[in-house]
């Protein structure tokens, strides 16, 4: 096992496109990373860089406290798994597993023991003596695991291991990854576009954006602190409904309703209001006497019934937020995730499935205000004290080190030269 660091990484390519940006991240001996974001953020190009598959342009990589830089990738001792299982349709379960034990020329004894422990963990013991042709999806992506296993790396990396099985399982197969990275205790660094998988599954979760890292955190952290626009609206499920709003004194004025401004908040003048679905309710079920709860009517224009709750898309005046973040949040995820952000005056709300709110009415609803977001409308960025204080100490810090950097240019060597563009992932 070993820890992965990764110290003002950039990736570049022949014509200057930068696929990654400065990236900075610590991973933990032990630790269950995710990258996450859109297709083309650079989580893909990360990995590929941390694997040795990509030459790095700027910056420095360690496994461990070794620099790997200039290392091929078998000479990293790490394992990865890929969206294409990649197995040889010709050879068994047995002899997939094992095969890049045998071209080590290991000892076949050693060999069957390795396989046959892996195969437990996988449960696939019964599975061994069979040809790919004759397995399921989630049955072949965990063979493709055990041929990692094996190897017993220092680092796991998985690129989308589980993006070409059907919803059901793909739910099945995350459970078991999640075990088994638990149950091996190893490093592992998993990039997904899917936040479901990335929530569900990270010790700690990396959120990228055309090339940039935006926040590493827990997932709870990212759920209930993102420290910008594009965060809050990039994670959750449905997205994060904004609305153009305005602080007045202790007044927090949105288009629907009047709430006080949060706490650790301090800013005046126009801002941009984030609420998730489920912080709203039937006002006919929501809590009694709740600090922050405020009532207001809408329109509800569609409602989805799931059984365990109900979603209501309802409208209100005043049309959608102008902002520049929420534009590129838009093209990045999707116009159908951000409700308000690119569908106009529209916003969802997430209620408790005894609700008898009908579609077409105009319903009484109810907004949790002490659970609301506060952003920048020029930057996107948080306005809670404790991250507006985190912001100012990362610019002056930055300001320190390029300071530093034009006395004395750090010397950043190119590991091998850039190959020709490519779309990154």
């Amino acid at each position: 096992m070993a820890d992965i660091k990764l110290h003002d990484i950039t990736k570049r390519y022949a014509d200057g496109t930068e696929a990654v940006k400065h990236m900075n991240l610590d991973i933990k001996d032990g630790e269950f990373m995710i990258l996450v974001g859109p297709s083309g953020c650079g989580k893909s190009t990360a990995l590929r860089m941390i694997a040795g598959l990509e030459d790095i342009s700027e910056g420095e990589l360690l496994i461990g406290d070794k620099v790997v830089n200039n290392l091929s990738p078998r000479d990293r001792d790490i394992a990865m798994v890929f969206q294409n299982y990649a197995l040889y349709p010709h050879m068994t379960v047995r002899e997939n597993m094992g095969f890049a034990l045998k071209l080590a020329k290991v000892d076949q004894g050693e060999i069957d023991k390795k396989v046959e422990g892996a195969a437990k963990i996988l449960d696939l013991s019964e599975h061994l003596d069979r040809k790919p042709s004759n397995l399921s999806g989630g049955q072949r992506q965990r063979v493709a695991m055990g041929r990692a296993i094996v190897r017993d790396p220092q680092a796991f990396l998985m690129d989308e291991p589980l993006s070409n099985l059907d919803a059901k399982l793909r739910v099945q197969t995350r459970t078991e990854v999640a075990r088994l990275q638990k149950d091996l205790s190893t490093t592992m660094v998993y990039v997904t576009h899917d936040q479901t998988e990335a929530m569900t599954l990270g010790d700690r979760v990396a959120v990228m954006r055309a090339g940039v890292l935006q926040q590493v955190d827990t997932p709870r952290m990212l759920y209930n602190d993102p420290i910008n626009i594009f965060v809050a609206g990039f994670i959750g499920s449905p997205a994060m409904n904004f609305f153009s709003a305005t602080i007045s004194g202790a007044k927090l004025k949105l288009p629907f309703a009047e709430l006080a401004v949060p706490e650790g908040v301090s800013h005046t003048g126009e801002v941009i209001v984030g609420v998730r679905p489920e912080d709203f309710e039937d006002a006919a079920l929501a809590p009694p006497n709740h600090p922050g709860g405020v009532e207001f009517e809408a329109p509800v224009e569609v409602l989805e019934s799931l059984g365990s709750e109900i979603y209501a898309y309802f409208s209100f005046e005043g049309g959608a937020v102008s902002s520049d973040q929420l534009a590129d949040l838009a093209r990045d995820a999707g116009v159908a995730e951000t409700p308000s952000g690119g569908g106009g005056g529209r916003a969802v709300a997430r209620l408790n499935p005894e609700s008898e709110i009908s579609e077409g009415s105009r319903a009484r609803l109810w907004i949790d205000g002490a659970k609301a977001h506060l952003f920048d409308p020029h930057d996107g960025s948080s306005l809670k004290s404790s991250r507006q204080e985190q912001r100012a100490g990362a610019q002056a810090a930055a300001a320190a080190v390029e300071a530093e950097s034009e006395k004395d240019p750090p010397a950043r060597a190119a590991a091998g030269a850039d190959g020709g563009s490519t779309a990154p992932e």
